[in-house]
């Protein structure tokens, strides 16, 4: 009687049986994730498809199916690969603002370097080992704080939430998109005749800001701050 095929959480944890005897097999798990993760990442999510990744590997699509039932389970491998570890958040003495900032700002540069990840992080969906490891990683920081179970994973939604809207707002903009959207703001502004002086004046600080200064980093780091903020005023209030 054949197996069942292995769910997404037993591939993600690696808990499947896998049969110990036979020739040994032509390809590897990982490696299809990883090539699975190359094309997404030259192309985009929608270019993904099983047939794709078995003619990228130069096999046939059953092929695939010995090593992954689906794309539903290919894509939540890719998720926990790409999204890698966490940061050390554990540090000796480490302050909880510094390792909180250390981990947003960590969480924002996996996502900028795989945009396809903040689609695949939507919703209700089993959690592999790295991106569990996220989770410990920020609550581990709040630890001692004196906050409760449902604040801390709150926290960790504010700030996972700031750095992916941001980065999915940069992976908008990549390309020519930022200077189309100048181009098409110079044009908006010019036939709104002055009704948005507040508009106008604040973008026009934005674009005289030094160079460096106003960038994706900037925004980031404000956000964060803010929530920060608001937390430490929490953290007080219950020591």
């Amino acid at each position: 009687m054949p197996m069942p095929p292995p769910t997404t959480v037993e591939l993600l944890w690696g808990t499947t049986q896998r049969p110990k005897r036979g020739p040994k097999p032509a390809l590897t798990l990982d490696g299809i994730v990883a090539e699975a993760i190359a094309l997404v990442d030259a192309e985009n999510l929608s270019a993904l498809s099983m047939q794709r990744l078995a003619e990228r590997l130069g096999f046939t699509k059953m092929s695939l199916y010995r090593y992954v039932p689906g794309k539903e389970q290919l894509t939540a491998l890719m998720l926990d690969t790409a999204i890698g570890e966490p940061p050390n958040t554990a540090g000796a003495h480490q302050e909880w603002r510094l390792s909180l900032r250390t981990w947003a700002e960590a969480i924002f540069a996996r996502y900028l370097a795989h945009p396809w990840t903040i689609e695949l992080t939507l919703g209700a969906r089993p959690f592999g080992p790295n991106e569990m490891g996220w989770t410990e990683a920020a609550l581990t920081a709040l630890a001692g704080t004196g906050l409760n179970g449902s604040e801390k994973l709150d926290t960790i939604v504010l700030l996972n939430g700031h750095a992916r809207n941001l980065a999915q707002q940069v992976a908008s903009m990549s390309g020519d998109g930022e200077l189309r959207f100048t181009e098409q703001f110079t044009e908006m502004m010019t036939a709104a005749a002055g009704r948005y002086p507040e508009v106008g004046a604040a973008f026009a600080e934005e674009a005289a800001a030094p160079a460096g200064r106003g960038g994706p980093n900037d925004a980031l780091r404000f956000g964060v701050d803010r929530i920060l903020d608001g937390l430490a005023v929490l953290i007080d209030q219950r020591k």
